[in-house]
């Protein structure tokens, strides 16, 4: 497995758009959630190509991730892989890798859909439960343990 990062220009933002529609879209269905303009939309309002790295595998762009320093965590965002590279360990060696990169002794945080397969990874990962709701949940790494 031969993956590596390249850093994003605001030409992918379209497509990694359209992958998160596809790699949401079962959990946002079942969560009765799904809108296939918004779940565009919302990526696009967001994206900030200076924070956004592409995951590319044997030469192909197969994935996103950001990450944003705050002054009080690094967030981990927008973490999607095409549904045919996911499964494979280049999610855990994506990650793996953010984490020793980004460890700055700040908290990590991030959040998952509800009944989401990816959040066995970031549990593996050493994250945990900080708080949750309906749709949501967000977890953190490192940091004070919350009450």
């Amino acid at each position: 497995m031969d993956w590596t990062l390249r850093t994003s220009t605001l030409a992918d933002a379209a497509w990694m758009a359209e992958l998160r529609a596809v790699v949401m879209r079962p959990d946002l269905e079942r969560l009765d959630r799904y809108d296939s303009s918004w779940v565009r939309e919302r990526f696009l309002r967001a994206f900030v190509a200076e924070n956004t790295w592409v995951i590319v595998l044997d030469g192909h762009d197969v994935g996103s991730v950001a990450v944003r320093e705050e002054s009080d965590a690094v967030w981990i965002e927008h973490f999607y892989l095409e549904p045919n590279v996911q499964g494979k360990g280049v999610g855990t060696a994506v990650l793996t890798h953010l984490l020793e990169k980004h460890g700055t002794g700040l908290p990590f945080r991030l959040n998952v859909l509800q009944g989401s397969a990816a959040r066995r990874l970031y549990e593996r990962h050493g994250f945990r439960l900080e708080r949750e709701d309906a749709v949501d949940v967000f977890m953190v790494r490192g940091g004070v343990e919350s009450s």
